[in-house]
């Protein structure tokens, strides 16, 4: 009984990992929830700098390390030529590969020092970090990003 249990599961695990496996409509998905996601975060990052809502340090920190955090993770939604009409990315993020992969890693950089300057409680130093980390999307947004 305990035997056709487990390969019931396994098989049924089997089919899910088929179904929803590692493809081009996967990556897109992948990217643009991440985008989503990151966005959440970095909008009331921003509404605390622009003080359209009151700086909380507390949270200003837990925000600054989730985009941290899943800007390591950006690379992965993008493998070779996993582009659909859906998608807001350029072809130009694979044919200029090197560029795009630098812009992700000084967004990285950029967030994760965020998060670091957080943990001090300095409203002024996290504001101009979040000035740094807002430039370096811009950056890779004004060049591979479709509007």
């Amino acid at each position: 009984m305990l035997k056709s249990r487990l390969l019931l599961a396994a098989s049924a695990l089997t089919l899910s990992v088929a179904a929803f496996g590692h493809g081009k409509k996967d990556a897109v998905d992948y990217r643009q929830s991440l985008m989503t996601m990151i966005g959440w975060d970095f909008g009331h990052l921003s509404d605390m700098v622009k003080e359209k809502k009151p700086f909380d340090a507390t949270e200003f920190s837990m925000r600054a390390n989730r985009v941290a955090a899943m800007s390591d993770q950006l690379g992965e939604g993008f493998p070779k030529d996993s582009m659909r009409q859906e998608s807001y990315a350029k072809a130009e993020i694979w044919t200029d590969w090197d560029d795009f992969q630098s812009k992700a890693k000084d967004f990285t950089a950029q967030a994760k020092l965020l998060a670091d300057i957080a943990k001090v409680n300095d409203a002024a130093k996290n504001k101009e970090q979040f000035k740094k980390v807002a430039a370096t999307c811009k950056a890779c947004h004004d060049k591979y990003t479709r509007d």
